[in-house]
């Protein structure tokens, strides 16, 4: 009797030889690029990477940011989306709608606000930094962890004036990670062994802070244009009310003396000379010239502070305009 041959299915066999392919060239490259995560991370991270496909827009700031071959990995493994209002409200939520939230790693995805007005030209560069190395830090061990808290510790102490008031608004087991963050993307001149961090991820992070002191530097310059106008106006205000009370005095009391100068001149005798005469009138009438100069010169300081309230109301307008341009929960206002 003839036996039937069996048909042989090898198609589990060629899926788990994919299977086994592909997880060996991630183990290679894994090794290639110092990164060092566990496994189940390794595998995610390595499949979600090739299976990324940025805009032409994020590619080029991938591009910009100029990432080492781990930060590209990294980068990749994100997925970082640029995204206008409504669906970035879906995944990087505030608390308070009127705090600005630039960007959000959530879920091991990066999602970045498409802010394009040119004049925060940057923003987005240094936003994507930002998330990417809250990406970085997530992928990290608590002895890696451990051993930047000195470095960390001695850039925050060295950039309070423009670090503190940010850090210290996060919970206490949120600072760590925010400093980190920070410093990688908005100092430059680290201790050598941040440098020496961080260029495992950007081959050039002063760059990186470039892009911060660009976009930043808008809010400063408006910021310390508004402190000046400020402290001119307030300086114009002391001014005129002071003038403006000398004014007043010294009208009055130009005015009491033209009443009794006149009163003098109807009566006979009062004054004894014609020269006595004409040397109090003489007075009286630089007097008053004096009096319209100062008058000129107070309507001169008011119409300088007017001017000047204009500007400081524009650049208020302004400033409130770029605050709403970097919150996804306002719409700019026009600048009339």
């Amino acid at each position: 009797m003839v036996e039937q041959v069996r048909k042989r299915h090898y198609g589990g066999w060629i899926l788990m030889m994919i299977i086994v392919v592909a997880v060996s060239a991630a183990a290679i490259y894994f090794n290639q690029v110092g990164y060092g995560p566990n496994l189940a991370v390794k595998i995610q991270d390595f499949f979600q990477g090739n299976a990324y496909q940025p805009s032409a827009e994020m590619a080029r700031i991938r591009n910009d940011l100029q990432l080492t071959d781990k930060g590209k990995f990294i980068f990749n493994s994100a997925q970082p989306k640029l995204s206008e209002s409504d669906e970035f409200n879906k995944y990087c939520r505030s608390d308070s709608p009127e705090a600005a939230i630039l960007g959000c790693y959530t879920m091991n995805n990066i999602y970045v606000y498409n802010i394009t007005d040119a004049e925060l030209d940057g923003i987005r560069e240094l936003t994507t930094a930002h998330e990417l190395l809250h990406a970085v830090w997530a992928r990290m061990s608590d002895e890696e962890k451990t051993a930047l808290v000195e470095p960390l510790t001695r850039t925050f102490e060295a950039n309070q004036d423009f670090m503190a008031e940010e850090i210290n608004n996060y919970d206490i087991s949120q600072k760590q990670e925010e400093l980190y963050v920070r410093a990688g993307t908005e100092v430059a001149n680290l201790p050598a062994d941040l440098e020496r961090h961080y260029a495992e991820i950007f081959k050039n992070q002063d760059a990186v802070v470039a892009f911060y002191d660009k976009y930043i530097g808008v809010f400063r310059t408006l910021t310390a244009e508004l402190d000046s106008l400020k402290a001119e106006l307030d300086q114009i205000n002391t001014v005129v009310t002071a003038k403006t009370a000398e004014y007043e005095q010294r009208s009055s009391q130009l005015n009491a003396e033209v009443t009794s100068f006149n009163s003098c001149a109807r009566t006979t005798g009062c004054f004894k000379t014609e020269e006595e005469f004409e040397a109090k009138k003489s007075v009286l009438m630089g007097e008053q010239a004096a009096l319209e100069a100062l008058y000129e010169e107070i309507n001169s300081l008011i119409a300088s502070y007017n001017s000047k309230v204009e500007i400081y109301n524009t650049d208020v307008l302004r400033s409130e305009n770029l605050n709403n341009m970097i919150n996804s929960n306002s719409k700019p206002k026009d600048i009339e």
